[in-house]
């Protein structure tokens, strides 16, 4: 039986594997191996290549009824790609949309700060991740709400620094990698190409920059708090 919540959505669970192959792995090969004149072409391979990380993301925002931010921002990079591609625009601009999203989200994280809803506690710092109840109390018992929101800040700012790289680095790739005109087969490949080498080349660094903060934040808990990481991280009978 299915977990839901109190209107009978169903819990979502996270599927890397599922993900990572639907929205990475088969749309570059499809791009890589179908573009050509013999098989579907150009404008026909990009289309069926980019309607699998859109179907999946539409499925899971309609299944889930949760409005995500960074899932739609997927989404409006998915689609700006494929219409660059497909109305044949200056490459350039794949380099420019590749930066843009994640400078998006870095900017957007700074700027939530100056806001009563700031993004390091959606994404992070989220009673789905951490035991929040039990670890503002133990800050309460201690005096330590003030250092710990300096400290979070703190987090915030690495947080951002961790888009910022992603922006970086996708703006180089996509420079690099993609050098052929958009509409043609060669610019289909070369996305695909992208597609993959994006995944070791900016996802696991980007990856392994979110568990430092993840790390930085329970080692501030921890020390403000003594609370043991099974206290502090969310359990699966928890969630």
């Amino acid at each position: 039986m299915k977990t839901t919540d109190s209107n009978n959505v169903p819990t979502h669970k996270p599927r890397p594997m599922i993900d990572l192959l639907v929205s990475i792995v088969i749309p570059s090969v499809i791009l890589m191996k179908l573009s050509g004149d013999d098989d579907l072409g150009a404008a026909n391979a990009l289309i069926f290549a980019l309607a699998f990380p859109i179907g999946w993301g539409l499925f899971e925002l309609i299944k889930y009824r949760k409005v995500n931010f960074i899932a739609i921002l997927g989404l409006v990079s998915v689609l700006l790609t494929g219409g660059i591609g497909l109305l044949e625009l200056d490459v350039k601009w794949l380099a420019i949309k590749e930066a843009a999203i994640p400078a998006i989200i870095g900017l957007a994280v700074l700027i939530s700060t100056f806001t009563p809803y700031p993004l390091i506690r959606t994404l992070l710092y989220n009673p789905m991740v951490l035991n929040v109840e039990k670890i503002e109390n133990k800050l309460k018992e201690g005096n330590h709400e003030a250092e710990f929101d300096r400290r979070l800040m703190n987090a915030t700012y690495f947080l951002s620094g961790t888009f910022g790289f992603s922006a970086v680095m996708n703006y180089l790739l996509a420079k690099w990698v993609v050098t052929s005109p958009a509409g043609s087969a060669a610019f289909n490949e070369e996305l695909g190409q992208m597609t993959l080498l994006s995944y070791p080349v900016i996802a696991i660094p980007s990856t392994l920059m979110m568990m430092a903060i993840l790390y930085y934040l329970w080692k501030t808990i921890h020390g403000m708090t003594g609370l043991a990481l099974e206290e502090i991280m969310v359990s699966a009978q928890q969630k």
